[in-house]
């Protein structure tokens, strides 16, 4: 009588530890199927003895009993090559900062998904059993983490998955429904989502304070600009005056000049100061915004709730200030009188000056160049919100 044809899938046949076909299989008590050396090695590392497959765990390490139907089977299989296992699932080795499979041995696949409930991160292959297990289907399943031992609750060893808005922090069901069971208690994405409008809420003022600072310390530069305009201007406009006067006007001009100098680098020595304390602010603030957009993205709950109260706080707003800048440093008035000057030493100049020029008239002139009237002042207020 002919043979009959065998049609199988390699996932009979494989072990979900070594993923290789079944060597020496051996059963326990939940009916799956393993490699004896492998399924010694796995509870030999583990701390409980649980199935590697579906998680079920046993008080005591079951016997071991081959499993001699299913040896025969893998045995013909292999002789008769009746059917060619598929090739696995396209898997990536892990590397550098990719979280590694808890259940791979030797070298691991990457995870494609972590287990808040189990806790343990799993390849594509060892996680099959959260698919197919009606038990371990409710688990909760997260992109992976490579956390997730340390973001376990430190009293009951479970996973964080409440927020205390009572205590405002992160508790498991367990802490839930002991020292804070009369607190008010949501889920860590219903408080993320509350966080997440206060968070908007200070990104917009943050900008809004970014704004006006920019502005402002675009109209103190501007005003800068404008100052120095007028200082250059002042400077030609007295050069001009002073050339067609004698030593004495020289003097004159030069301690003027002088004056005009000294009160710029005062004026620009106040505006540098303020300047950089706005630089500050805006350094300050841009660098809080980036923090706060960096939380905003992400995906991690707990470090989110965590951090978000040291973060989400403006810095001290500084006091108003108030300065003046100053714009014009001579007067029309002025200009006048050393024009009238001019005027008449060039008419002493055509004639004999022992004879017209009165006694100490350079003296005269000299302090007549350094009555300057108040001086044109710009006002740029800044203040504090």
């Amino acid at each position: 009588m002919a043979e009959a044809q065998l049609f199988v899938s390699q996932d009979e046949f494989t072990c979900s530890v070594c993923l290789d076909t079944l060597t020496d299989p051996v059963s326990i008590p939940c009916g799956h199927n393993f490699c004896l050396k492998c399924l010694m090695d796995y509870w030999d590392q583990s701390q409980v003895c649980s199935c590697p497959q579906c998680r079920e765990n046993f008080t005591t390490r079951p016997a071991l009993r081959r499993n001699n139907l299913l040896n025969e089977v893998i045995k013909k299989l292999k002789k008769t090559k009746l059917s060619s296992p598929p090739a696995l699932p396209s898997q990536n080795y892990a590397g550098p900062g990719d979280v590694e499979c808890d259940f791979c041995t030797g070298k691991k696949f990457r995870a494609v998904k972590s287990c808040l409930t189990c806790p343990a991160s799993y390849c594509q292959t060892h996680l099959q059993p959260h698919n197919k297990v009606d038990a371990l289907k409710h688990h909760k399943l997260v992109d992976p983490d490579s956390n997730l031992k340390e973001n376990l609750c430190e009293k009951h060893q479970k996973s964080r998955e409440l927020f205390c808005k009572t205590d405002e922090m992160c508790i498991c069901v367990m802490c839930g429904m002991t020292e804070h069971k009369s607190h008010e208690k949501v889920e860590l994405e219903t408080e993320r989502q509350e966080k997440e409008k206060q968070l908007g809420a200070t990104l917009s003022d943050i900008k809004r304070r970014l704004e006006e600072r920019e502005k402002t310390l675009k109209e103190m530069r501007r005003a800068m600009d404008e100052m120095k305009i007028y200082v250059e201007r002042d400077v030609e406009e007295n050069e001009k005056s002073f050339t067609a006067l004698i030593q004495c006007i020289e003097e004159a001009h030069r301690k003027l000049t002088e004056r005009i100098r000294e009160q710029e680098k005062r004026e620009m020595e106040k505006t540098e100061v303020v300047m950089e304390q706005l630089e500050k602010e805006i350094e300050e603030l841009k660098r809080r915004e980036a923090e706060l957009k960096e939380l905003s993205e992400t995906k991690d709950h707990l470090h989110f709730l965590q951090t978000f109260s040291s973060r989400c706080v403006l810095p001290v707003d500084g006091d108003s200030l108030s300065f003046t800048v100053t714009t014009d440093f001579s007067s029309e008035g002025l200009r006048k009188e050393l024009s009238g000057l001019t005027k008449s030493l060039e008419k002493i100049s055509q004639g004999d000056i022992t004879k017209r020029t009165p006694p100490g008239k350079c003296e005269c002139l000299v302090t007549l160049c350094l009555l300057l009237k108040p001086m044109r002042r710009t006002r740029v207020t800044i203040r504090g919100h």
